[in-house]
Parts: structure tokens; C-alpha cells; sequence
């Protein structure tokens, strides 16, 4: 199949609340135009520097997200154009984000990344932490950021019961999370899912979904 047919087959079991990501990441953008001319506008790379050499070669209508893990010295090349920043796992990295979003005389949204699987190596803030951050001076001072949503990853397991459970407990914690605190603070968004378990995740309450390998085909 196409990436445009792909494509009108996920769509076709979205909701209208769920925002599709196109996890575009080393693929060339001879595909990702092809994906645009389908009416894709939203792409998920996780290297910033890939990201910033397509987001220069392609339509200024793309919204682009990193959705991989952002080391805080590479802030500054995605500041001026990314349109939402999904893995932000510590304060330390929403005040460079701030910083250089100030720069570029912009607020830039971001999600901030809950541990959520049982496995070691996904990053993530844990539910205290996550309070912590939320209530912290340092963070309602951040006047050029707006975390508007939290995201996390199910393990990758074939344990269909254990990713539901891991899901809806991010949920909850989105849940609990919704009297905003902080003027920068308004959460609406719940990016959960991937190919392998959106569909799990959209029962659970996801609003947004990241599809790589079901639109592009394997890497």
C-alpha cells in the first residue's frame, strides 16, 4: 500500500478529537511530501538537527514535534519554528526551552513525559516529580512556555491488559492534573499510542497518537 492509502486507512479509525502525528524520523522527504500531498500536516521527528534541515526544505504549513529525547544544547536550532515538544522530563530543560523561546520572541508548547512503563530505559517524570515540578516558583515564572498536556509510553510488550493498565494510569494522572495552577499551565492534550497499541490507547482516553512504521512502512 501507499503512504497516501496508509494513511486514509488509519484516519478512517480516528475520532475526531485524536490528532495524528507522522513519525517521519529518517525518512526522506521525497515520502514525507508524499504524506502532505495525502493532507498529512503534522510530523514527528527526534533528532533535531534532521528535523530543522526538512522543517528549511518543506511547507511552512507543517507543524513539526520533536518527539524524541531533547538534550538542552540542542534547544536553540528547533526554538524558532517547532510547534510542540513531547518528551520534556525535567524543569531544568523547560527553563532552556523557555530561554530560547524568549529569543526567538515566542511561547512554545510542550508536554511533559510520564514514566509509565516498567521498563528501565523510557525516560520520565514520576508522579511526584511531576507535582513537584507543577508547583514549583521556577516553573509558573516561565513566561514563554505553556505545558499543554502530558505524554508516556506503554512497555513494549505483547501484554495487552499490562498496556491498558499503564495507560490508564497516565490518564489519571492527566485527570487529576486539570485545575490549572499556573497561568503557563492548561493541559488538553494526552499523547499515548503508537502503531503498535493507538488503538488501546484512544479507549483509554488518548487525544493525540504517534504512527510511524504503519504509514511509512519498517525503517
Amino acid at each position: 500500500m501507499s503512504i497516501q492509502d496508509n494513511l486514509q486507512k488509519i484516519r478512517a479509525t480516528l475520532p475526531p478529537h485524536v490528532t495524528l502525528v507522522a513519525v517521519s524520523k529518517t525518512k526522506p522527504i521525497p515520502e514525507l511530501l508524499e504524506a502532505y500531498h495525502a493532507g498529512q500536516r503534522v510530523f514527528g521527528e527526534n533528532k533535531i538537527q534532521e528535523m530543522t534541515e526538512k522543517w528549511e526544505q518543506m511547507p511552512k504549513d507543517i507543524q513539526w514535534h520533536m518527539i524524541g529525547h531533547v538534550q538542552s544544547n540542542k534547544v536553540k536550532y528547533m526554538a524558532p519554528y517547532v510547534s510542540l515538544i513531547h518528551g520534556v522530563d525535567s524543569l531544568k530543560l523547560l527553563e532552556e526551552i523557555n530561554k530560547q523561546a524568549q529569543k526567538n520572541n515566542r511561547i512554545i508548547d510542550c508536554l511533559l513525559q510520564l514514566h509509565i512503563a516498567e521498563e528501565e530505559t523510557k525516560f520520565g517524570l514520576n508522579e511526584e516529580e511531576l507535582r513537584d515540578l507543577l508547583q514549583s516558583e521556577t516553573f509558573k515564572n516561565l513566561h514563554h512556555i505553556r505545558v499543554i498536556g502530558l505524554m508516556g509510553m506503554a512497555t513494549f510488550t505483547e501484554n495487552q491488559a499490562q498496556i491498558k493498565r499503564e495507560f490508564q494510569h497516565l490518564k489519571a494522572i492527566f485527570d487529576s492534573n486539570q485545575q490549572p495552577t499556573a497561568d503557563n499551565l492548561y493541559l488538553t492534550v494526552l499523547s499515548m499510542g503508537m502503531s503498535g497499541d493507538y488503538q488501546i490507547a484512544i479507549e483509554c482516553g488518548s487525544t493525540m497518537i504517534r504512527i510511524g512504521s504503519s504509514i511509512f512502512g519498517g525503517r
